[in-house]
């Protein structure tokens, strides 16, 4: 048996799995694993490391943490290593020229998504918000673009209706080292395909932050409750609810579609032992699940119970 050496680079826990599955494979050796640096985290900001370097550390894999993965140094470390692939996967660094050309086989890049649709940060997000029905894992060949590679293959997958991102994102971790067997083997014996991707299909899914979680209660219902499934469990979709003499913050994880004549977009329609119904450009959306600011999160229907929400009641529209 031929063994294929192996270098990793992945950051997010979406890798796991798939570190998971190369370091209990015989055909594969893991000479390292390549992460970012460890960060602060928290109240405390106490520097935590990344699940990948704890969980290569625990099996003695040797891990590195480069601030840029082209320094010159970091090249020559990797070079010396001599790997026949390297598997990326949410590294969070784009790969230079000098790490490309690294390896004896390929640089393989597993992304969340069907290519050339969702490039970017961002993908598991952007397809639930976009309403696609499915999506998958892409294995491409890596190039100096941002996920502009050949694709070598894909593995689909159907998106659920109620399903939130953080769901799907459990699913397609543990489609990745699925994905990724296949494309290896294909690799050892001689016959990968490469095909190239179709510029004028791509889409670009950027990186997210906390304000693109703001509820804009002027669209129709529909697309209001795809924001909200999708930026469940981050950033998490929210908006602003008049309490006392003040406004504070309302995250929402949970909602539904009613079909319904609205009122004024934002405006509280109804609040009780079913939620909180708010008005949207067409239609109305059923808050279900919530997070006042400083409190817990909360089915709706008990948040009513301590927060009395009238009817007319506006929420603030980002």
């Amino acid at each position: 048996m031929t063994i294929m050496r192996i270098v990793f680079l992945g950051t997010g826990d979406i890798g796991l799995p798939t570190l998971e599955a190369l370091l209990a494979d015989p055909a594969h050796e893991v000479l390292a694993c390549v992460t970012q640096p460890d960060k602060p985290v928290g109240r405390s900001q106490e520097l935590q490391a990344p699940a990948v370097k704890r969980l290569a550390l625990a099996r003695g894999v040797p891990v590195f943490q480069p601030a840029k993965v082209r320094d010159p140094e970091m090249v020559a470390q990797l070079r010396a290593l001599e790997a026949d692939v390297l598997v990326v996967i949410a590294y969070g660094q784009i790969l230079p020229r000098s790490v490309l050309d690294l390896p004896k086989v390929a640089c393989l890049n597993l992304h969340a998504s069907l290519l050339p649709r969702h490039r970017g940060a961002a993908p598991i997000h952007a397809a639930i918000e976009a309403g696609d029905v499915e999506t998958g894992m892409t294995v491409m060949y890596m190039a100096e673009g941002l996920d502009t590679g050949d694709i070598l293959l894909s593995k689909t997958i159907a998106i659920g209706a109620e399903e939130i991102t953080g769901e799907l994102h459990d699913r397609l971790a543990e489609l990745a080292p699925v994905a990724l067997a296949e494309a290896l083997g294909l690799l050892a014996e001689g016959c990968a395909p490469r095909t190239p991707q179709d510029d004028a299909r791509a889409t670009y899914a950027a990186k997210l932050s906390r304000e693109n979680g703001g509820i804009a209660w002027g669209s129709d219902a529909a697309a209001i409750v795809r924001k909200i499934r999708a930026m469940n469990p981050w950033p998490a979709a929210h908006t602003s609810l008049p309490v006392g003499d003040g406004v504070r913050k309302m995250k929402v994880f949970r909602a539904r579609e009613v079909a319904t004549e609205s009122g004024v977009a934002g405006s509280v329609l109804g609040a009780g032992r079913e939620g909180i119904l708010v008005a949207a450009g067409v239609g109305a959306v059923r808050l279900e699940e919530v997070q006042l600011e400083g409190k817990k999160r909360m089915a709706a229907s008990d948040f009513v119970l301590g927060h009395p929400v009238p009817v007319g009641t506006l929420l603030g529209g980002l």
